[in-house]
């Protein structure tokens, strides 16, 4: 298989919360792949600083704010993306958020929260970029999973609950978009330290009960998601849709390590 069934070149690629965490890393990722880039999140600097380090790439963006929970800052990001470039051939959401608390003591505002970001936000994004998509007959959604999707994690039931829900949404409109050649795959990352769990990773009973767990004994590195992302989004995959994708490091594979 040729090096250039992976390139980018040309596409357009719009990634929500990719101005930190993983979501920066798939869209700089993309980038190198080729495609011009629109990293978004709330924070305007953050979306500044991530443009500036796309630009110096040689690859065309858009510095504008949008927030999952608030339909309409989707939709303005959308029309703008459209109006500058004319349309969109890959969506990456990677906004969310987490709650970790016993289940029964967990209030109802907390799982709304965490249902409206990681589950709703995610809708919100695949209705309003994938109506584009289908119009054109072409695109690619990635969306961000969770090894919660098939192993509990002790007190994020809200979160793995949120995320089962991507799992579903993703399967769901897979076969939805597929007769107009609109794939929609998910990627469900190991564990990966990034700066808002990294000292909970390092310094935590649960830290290193998640090493033990996995055989490779790391934790992953930030562009190692980066592949699955490329791949994904890329003609490689043009067979491949409703797909969750573990990048993990065995950890799913894993019964007794040693």
């Amino acid at each position: 298989m040729p090096l250039s069934i992976f390139d980018l070149s040309g596409s357009c690629a719009v990634v929500i919360g990719g101005t930190s965490g993983l979501g920066r890393e798939i869209a700089l990722g993309l980038a190198r792949a080729g495609a011009d880039v629109i990293a978004s999140s709330r924070r305007a600097d953050q979306v500044d600083e991530i443009a500036a380090q796309i630009e110096q790439m040689g690859r065309h963006t858009l510095r504008k704010t949008s927030d999952v929970l608030q339909r309409e800052t989707l939709e303005a990001l959308h029309a703008a993306i459209l109006e500058q470039f004319g349309c969109v051939d890959i969506l990456v959401n990677s906004a969310g958020t987490t709650a970790r608390l016993p289940t029964l003591d967990c209030p109802e505002e907390t799982w709304r929260r965490v249902f409206d970001t990681n589950l709703l936000g995610t809708l919100r994004a695949c209705q309003i970029f994938g109506t584009t998509m289908l119009r054109q007959r072409r695109g690619s959604i990635i969306n961000i999973a969770s090894l919660a999707n098939f192993v509990a994690f002790h007190e994020v039931a809200a979160y793995g609950a949120s995320k089962a829900g991507v799992g579903a949404l993703t399967r769901s409109l897979a076969i939805e978009f597929a007769a107009d050649n609109v794939r929609v795959n998910a990627i469900a990352p190991g564990i990966f330290p990034t700066a808002l769990n990294e000292e909970l990773l390092y310094s935590t009973a649960r830290g290193r009960e998640e090493i033990s767990r996995t055989p490779m004994a790391r934790f992953g590195r930030l562009e190692e998601v980066v592949g699955a992302a490329v791949f994904l989004a890329s003609q490689a995959s043009s067979f491949v849709t409703g797909e969750i994708i573990t990048v993990d490091g065995g950890y799913l594979a894993s019964g007794v390590n040693q």
